[in-house]
Order: structure tokens, then sequence, then C-alpha cells
């Protein structure tokens, strides 16, 4: 059964244009520059698998006519890519289970503390996820649907983030760890999925260079640029960079 993923956004922390309406050196004419904060969903049949809960969930879900979630899976525990967990009340409400969400145990320990009612009954509120410690290789979705997974610890500045393998592409969008490139379940993929922050080095992020030595190494079919900032106009990039690298945009579906 055919795979495919779903770029829901691509936007670094402050997303944009950012929330004051600034934009950067992004060109506001152009749609393609208009980004949320990291997410994405990959689906196989009916069983839809987000990646991480962006603040601009509802209206990326919205967009993209997205009616059901399967489960969830995190990279990090950080508050652009967890914030959004609480939109998912709804799809608990239509079918009354609770949903597997799936990370490190940081990260599964943040949500607790942080989001306390969606894990744990208070007052009238039911729970609406259930917690998963997830190891380095685990599926979701049954039979012809099931997708298989490796996650691979990276670095991400002061903390960790989690690399996801599945369906021959790997999705990294947090992360400043060039060690990946030795990593060999991360070569000559069909598709590499990949943190991009700025053309300056940032101390939690690849930057430009980074991310396109990191291309070299690893050798995929096609690399795809996300965690794009407002420095990053996606013209400017589209222009420098090797035809089988591109930046991502909202929106962007990839057939695994």
């Amino acid at each position: 059964m055919k795979s495919k993923l779903i770029i829901l956004g691509c936007g670094s922390s402050v997303g944009v244009p950012r929330i004051d309406g600034f934009w950067g050196n992004c060109d506001k004419n152009n749609k393609k520059n208009n980004r949320s904060r990291c997410s994405a969903i990959i689906t196989k049949g009916s069983n839809s698998v987000l990646i991480d809960t962006s603040p601009d969930l509802r209206k990326q879900l919205l967009s993209n006519k997205i009616k059901k979630i399967s489960s969830v899976i995190f990279t990090h525990e950080h508050a652009d890519q967890t914030n959004g967990l609480f939109e998912l009340r709804p799809f608990y409400w239509k079918n009354k289970r609770r949903i597997d969400i799936y990370g490190n145990l940081r990260t599964i320990n943040h949500l607790k503390r942080s989001h306390k009612y969606l894990f744990k009954k208070i007052s009238t509120y039911p729970p609406i996820v259930k917690a998963n410690v997830i190891n380095s290789n685990f599926s979701l979705g049954k039979l012809s649907e099931k997708i298989q997974f490796k996650a691979i610890k990276s670095i991400h500045g002061k903390t960790t983030s989690l690399i996801y393998i599945f369906e021959n592409a790997a999705y990294i969008s947090d992360c400043n760890d060039l060690s990946i490139v030795k990593i060999k379940n991360l070569k000559n993929l069909n598709y590499l999925i990949i943190d991009c922050l700025k053309f300056k080095k940032h101390p939690s992020h690849f930057n430009l260079k980074e991310s396109l030595f990191v291309h070299r190494c690893l050798k995929p079919k096609k690399t795809i640029l996300t965690n794009l900032h407002h420095d990053l106009d996606y013209d400017l990039l589209l222009r420098k960079l090797p035809k089988n690298v591109l930046p991502a945009y909202d929106g962007l579906t990839l057939n695994l």
C-alpha cells in the first residue's frame, strides 16, 4: 500500500511571518514563504501518524483536510513541537478512544507536566491521550497499513531530538548533530527531510552549509529543507540549491 508524507508546517519556532507581522528577508507575496511551525503527517491507507503537535496544528489539519489521527510521534519536548497537543481533543470526542502518543522519556514526562489534564481525569474532563515511551524500533498500524519506524537519538543544542526513519525516508526537524552522517540507516534514502534554520551558524540547528554537507554525505535521492527561519526566502533558496535539494513549504506532499 502506498504511503505519503505531508509537510504540515516548515517554519522555525516563530513562523513566517512572525506574530508581529515581520517577514524578514522573505517575500510576502510568495505563498510558499508563509510558514507555520514544524509538523508533518504520514498516511498509509486509513493509518495517519502525526509527527509533532505544532501550535498551529488546528489550521494545519483544516488546510490539509485531515479528519483522522491514528497516533502521534514526538521528536522532542520544545514548545513549537508540543503546544498544539490539546487541539486533538475533537478526535477523542469523535472516536471515544484515547490517542496513543509516542516519544522519549524526557518528552513524555514534559507533556505529562505541561498538559496534565490530557493524561489524567481532572474534574469533568476525561483524559484524551495515552503515553508510550518508545524503543529504537516500533511499528504503528495494522496489516497492509502498518508503518515501521526506527528512532535514533540526535543532539539538538542542550537537549536531544529523535530522528525518525520510515518508508525509505527520514525526518530530522531539529538537529545540529553532524555525527549523523555516520549512521548507515540514513544513507541512500529516497527522502531526507532535514533541519535548515539559517544561513548563519546556530547553536542548536543546522545552517544551510551544514544541511548541504549532511545531504552530500548521506546521498538521498532528494533532500527537503525544513524548520526555515525568516532569513531564508523560498525563491532565493531555490536558486542556490542543487537540483535534488528543495526548500519545504506548508502543504508539500511527498509520495513515499
